[in-house]
């Protein structure tokens, strides 16, 4: 289904609000929890088009997962062959973390999923598998991918790209393979597969860069948790209320964690008006609320260890660029090359048809502002991060903008629309 977003400028946002739970967190309570030994009880899980396609793979092994909307009651400990392949659909972190879970299962399983998620780069995944000795088959380094039986051994693993999704599949082969598994990242990455380990009781150790987990004999917990709401979820409304002059709003139970703050550090840098409060924890993560007033912006750069805490924010800081004072450079982004769809080039030439002026970097890219921006037909392209970001667009734009292949925003973030009307926006 092919839907339209209509966006008009709009005035000033003003409200309270939550968002849905984090994505992130949502893939690894399912795929963790069919690890635990014992009944596992989510709440606040994200109800999206990847998450689903999780929860179908899950069930699809032999996990009786039992859902109400949000919440998710399940018992983990056994997993069984599936009866057909297995369909990650468009769920890239699916398919990574899934390759690493059955590496060490004993039984045949063949992971696939969309066209789109075809196209997506799979070796960095599992080279590192099959130096532990895993058994697996790919297509040209794509999916459909097989998973054969095979005894897996742990060992020392040095990461050339920081990568969460590659860092948790070996995490996941590690407490399956004799030894001790070690992976080093070239600098912080996301930590959330860690942090969850930890609260289920694993054998893992964090020493600076240095994550090391040892099978042993310790069973996994089962997860008592409520999800936080999506740091990139709500970045969108972030940035948003940034950019309307007069606005004040506040997002509850959202997490903080410090490897996914990059877009809040590079927009106070900024000049953006942006309190933070933490205020509980769940599951080893921080959860708060987040305050934000419209204010004028001032271009910076964004490079280095900051890409990797900010990663997914980068297209949504790319539109509050358009607005700021000076040039933004961001740079070290080359990974926005192989999402959904090639970020960087589907975002600067979308956001050039509402007028903003970008130069396209081979890993990046340099916004000029601030720009007038006016409104437009412009296209998702299928991507989620994209199709919120220009709907953003949309609000500062003079005129109507429409946003074709929105239905692709129920990947992350069911409800954006009616949350931005719920704060004043004029979108439909």
């Amino acid at each position: 289904m092919n839907t339209q977003l209509t966006i008009r400028h709009s005035s000033r946002l003003h409200g309270t609000l939550t968002v849905p739970g984090d994505k992130s967190i949502s893939h690894r309570a399912l795929i963790l929890g069919s690890l635990a030994r014992g009944q596992n009880r989510v709440r606040g899980w994200l109800a999206a088009g990847d998450t689903l396609a999780t929860l179908g793979a899950i069930r699809s092994l032999g996990i009786d997962v039992q859902r109400r909307g949000n919440d998710l009651t399940f018992r983990g400990g056994t997993l069984s062959r599936s009866l057909g392949h297995v369909n990650c659909m468009n769920a890239g972190t699916a398919m990574r973390l899934l390759v690493g879970l059955l590496a060490g299962q004993p039984f045949e399983t063949t992971l696939d999923g969309s066209d789109q998620l075809r196209k997506r780069p799979m070796r960095r995944v599992v080279d590192p598998l099959r130096a532990m000795g895993a058994n697996i088959t790919e297509t040209e380094g794509r999916a459909p991918m097989t998973i054969r039986p095979a005894p897996l051994v742990g060992m020392e693993h040095r990461l050339k790209v920081a990568s969460a999704q590659v860092k948790s599949a070996i995490l996941l082969a590690g407490l399956q393979a004799q030894g001790t598994t070690t992976v080093i990242e070239p600098g912080p990455g996301r930590d959330h597969t860690e942090r969850m380990l930890a609260a289920m009781g694993a054998n893992i150790t964090v020493n600076g860069t240095f994550v090391t987990v040892d099978s042993g004999e310790v069973s996994l917990a089962p997860l008592e948790l409520t999800i936080p709401g999506d740091l990139s979820s709500a970045a969108f409304l972030i940035v948003a209320a940034t950019l309307l002059p007069g606005s004040t709003i506040q997002i509850d139970g959202v997490g903080l964690n410090p490897t996914r703050t990059g877009l809040l550090d590079a927009l106070r840098r900024m000049g953006a008006d942006i309190s933070i409060e933490a205020t509980s924890e769940e599951a080893g993560e921080p959860v708060g609320t987040l305050r934000i007033c419209g204010s004028g912006l001032r271009g910076t750069e964004v490079g280095g260890a900051e890409v990797v805490r900010a990663i997914d924010e980068l297209p949504i800081l790319a539109v509050a660029a358009t607005q700021a004072d000076g040039d933004t450079v961001i740079r070290d982004a080359a990974e926005l090359r192989v999402k959904e769809v090639d970020r960087i080039g589907m975002l600067a030439q979308e956001l050039r048809k509402l007028g903003a002026e970008i130069e396209e970097q081979d890993d990046g890219m340099i916004v000029h502002g601030p720009t007038k921006l006016h409104g437009a037909q412009v296209n998702s392209h299928g991507d989620h991060r994209l199709g919120m970001a220009l709907a953003v667009a949309g609000l500062v734009a003079e005129g109507e903008t429409c946003v074709e292949d929105a239905d692709s925003i129920g990947d992350s973030f069911p409800g954006f629309a009616e949350s931005l009307a719920k704060l004043g926006a004029e979108i439909g």
